[in-house]
């Protein structure tokens, strides 16, 4: 493909194909010269420019730091990230960065703010296994999932309400070590007081009021968004009746789940079970 020839606004990694190139050349230096201060081969510094390869986490934090450029490259390879996720996803990520309030539910896996890497790699590796994607789309999904979760780490976090299945603990997902990790992780983050983490048992059986995973955003002009997927693509959702039946379905869950104490001891048991 060639770059000059492209549309800019074609795509993420057309852009920043584009502005590493531009970068590049606005100091005077060839692809060598770039691979070199970077630590990279020329010939991946070309397969990037003609986007031949997508970009890396790593190599967009490098070349911020090389080039003064305060986070332009970082935020260009989440854009790139972004465009192999399933459809309408990208949408609602945004959306998560700026939200006060997060209300999910998660019915089979660990919702992804809480994963750490090796749950996530593990999934994100039977994904390849599957051939659902390439290797190199998984690892910049693990890195994405990086990225969101720094949602966690803000000076003023929002306020997050989870509901996880019973489901979601009993799955084994990457082997015990994994699963002893992610437990540990969950214990932590229910302790943080920002965040309360409910469990939904089996109990519920057909009481349980959704079948498949949703989140509710409160953003900070107190707008309310949704966010439900299915196996093909992922959708925002904006209509108000809908999510005034999914608020009410929301707090219905919220009473039926186990309290916040009784959901952090399965967790502790699920944890100690694996040790026995």
């Amino acid at each position: 493909m060639n770059v000059k020839e492209t549309d800019a606004a074609s795509s993420p990694q057309v852009r920043f194909a584009l502005e590493l190139r531009r970068s590049r050349r606005a100091r005077g230096w060839s692809q060598v010269e770039l691979g070199r201060r970077m630590g990279y081969s020329n010939a991946l510094v070309s397969y990037i420019e003609r986007v031949k390869r997508p970009p890396s986490r790593k190599f967009a934090v490098k070349a911020d730091e090389l080039f003064e450029t305060g986070g332009t490259f970082v935020e260009l390879w989440r854009r790139c990230a972004a465009a192999a996720l399933l459809e309408g996803f990208p949408e609602f990520a945004d959306a998560e960065a700026r939200c006060i309030r997060l209300r999910e539910f998660e019915l089979t896996v660990v919702p992804g703010l809480f994963q750490v890497p090796s749950y996530a790699a593990a999934l994100a590796s039977a994904a390849v296994e599957r051939g659902a994607i390439t290797q190199d789309e998984a690892d910049e999904r693990i890195g994405y999932l990086a990225a969101r979760q720094r949602l966690l780490e803000q000076k003023s976090p929002p306020i997050i309400q989870t509901v996880m299945d019973q489901s979601c603990l009993v799955r084994p997902v990457g082997g015990p070590s994994v699963m002893l990790e992610q437990f540990h992780h969950l214990e932590e983050l229910a302790t943080r007081p920002n965040i309360t983490l409910q469990v939904a048992p089996f109990e519920l059986g057909e009481h349980l009021p959704f079948t498949m995973p949703v989140v509710l955003l409160t953003l900070p002009n107190r707008q309310l968004v949704g966010y439900a997927e299915s196996q093909a693509r992922g959708h925002l959702e904006r209509a108000r009746d809908t999510l005034a039946a999914w608020e009410r379905a929301y707090d219905h869950l919220q009473v039926e789940a186990l309290s916040k104490t009784a959901s952090l001891a399965l967790i502790r048991k699920a944890r100690k079970d694996l040790l026995s």
